[in-house]
């Protein structure tokens, strides 16, 4: 059982400890929606990150926009906003992860004190839109871009998916693709079930999810991981 989220560790921590798989060089977690995979107890696998020099296009490109953004490393959230965007502040809660208020200029100071796992702009569903349909094709050719929520645009180092992460594991372990499943409700989740001889979709999924999933299960109120478990494992 290996959890694949959009989340870095400090987000993922609590439930790999319910599940008695913290710590183990033999359990696996995949983060940062693939940017970062690695043994539970620490070894990574894949790492990958953002340059600054991409980092900075980008945050300019939100402020051009009037977008709210913020990246996130393995410690802390950064933000270039003083004025904190009430997602940062649910981001901030959601994942246990500290933010930080930084300019642009301090972030270039500092810029080898951190790594930049992924980047997102956080703001209401108009804006983020808006923000889509403008970015120019150069710059969104740099990353791997995912919604994960309509108030959340992630954007990540262009070889970074959850897919590509679970590729790189499967073949870690031995593994071929019609051996794995992989469960999703999201966006940033189609790439794993595609990837996988089963991909499940949650029931209570986005269309985009449905449409690549090769079956659907129960929602996440009524036990769907368990349902599809018992069903096509057991």
């Amino acid at each position: 059982i290996v959890l694949c989220t959009g989340r870095p560790m400090t987000g993922v921590r609590a439930y790999l400890d319910q599940l008695s798989l913290a710590n183990r060089e033999d359990e696996y977690v995949v983060s940062f929606n693939g940017a970062l995979a690695q043994t539970t107890s620490g070894n990574v696998m894949v790492d990958y990150s953002i340059s600054f020099n991409d980092y900075a296009d980008w945050v300019n490109y939100c402020l051009k926009e009037g977008v709210h953004s913020q990246i996130e490393t393995r410690d802390y959230i950064y933000t270039t906003n003083q004025n904190l965007s009430y997602y940062t502040i649910y981001e901030s809660e959601l994942v246990s992860m500290l933010v930080r208020y930084r300019s642009l200029d301090e972030m270039a100071r500092i810029q080898d004190q951190y790594t930049i796992a992924k980047a997102m702009m956080v703001d209401d569903k108009k804006k983020i839109d808006q923000a889509v349909k403008d970015l120019p094709e150069e710059l969104a050719n740099r990353f791997s871009i995912v919604r994960s929520e309509d108030f959340y645009l992630e954007f990540m180092h262009k070889e970074a998916s959850k897919g590509k992460a679970l590729d790189r594991l499967s073949s870690e372990l031995g593994l071929t693709a019609d051996e794995v499943m992989a469960l999703g409700n999201a966006q940033n989740d189609n790439s794993m079930l595609e990837f996988a001889g089963l991909g499940v979709a949650m029931g209570n999924s986005v269309d985009k999810a449905l449409a690549v999933a090769d079956v659907v299960t129960g929602d996440n109120s009524h036990d769907g991981v368990a349902q599809a478990i018992e069903k096509y494992v057991f």
